[in-house]
């Protein structure tokens, strides 16, 4: 295996992080098809709970960021390993679109902070929680795993 040289200074860049991002959007849209057994996906919203339906205003969204992600580990990953990381199954939700779009590429405990979006986005917090935390431990498990 060829070793590859990590800048740990060069530019956040989302291509790698994108192209597996389209390969796991894909893939979710699969099974959420076969969820929902009508031609329709089915989702349930990662912060809220809702049942999302096809045609519903959802977001595939990353619970930690991208870009979060790239600058805790581009010393360490190369960008093909930083996508990994991004795109593993446990950092990849649904979420409704307004929510997505409200909590930008802040953290989502920063987010949270804002009593106001936690009651105008009917965020069921433990479930928030337990969504964060295993993203947290999948990114950890690859993370692991890549630096073997």
């Amino acid at each position: 295996m060829i070793e590859s040289i990590i800048d740990p200074n060069r530019p956040y860049s989302r291509l790698a992080i994108d192209l597996i991002f389209t390969k796991t959007k894909a893939a979710m849209q699969k099974e959420a098809l076969i969820r929902g057994g009508d031609g329709l996906a089915l989702y349930t919203d990662i912060y809220t709970g809702k049942i999302l339906r096809g045609g519903d205003r959802y977001d595939y969204e990353h619970v930690r960021s991208s870009e979060e992600l790239f600058s805790k580990f581009k010393s360490l990953l190369t960008d093909e390993q930083i996508g990994l990381v991004v795109n593993c199954p446990e950092n990849v939700g649904v979420t409704l679109r307004c929510i997505n779009q409200s909590k930008g590429k802040r953290k989502m405990e920063d987010w949270l902070n804002n009593p106001a979006n936690i009651h105008n986005n009917n965020i069921d917090l433990k479930l928030t929680l337990a969504n964060l935390k295993k993203a947290d431990d999948g990114i950890n498990r690859v993370v692991k795993t890549l630096r073997k």
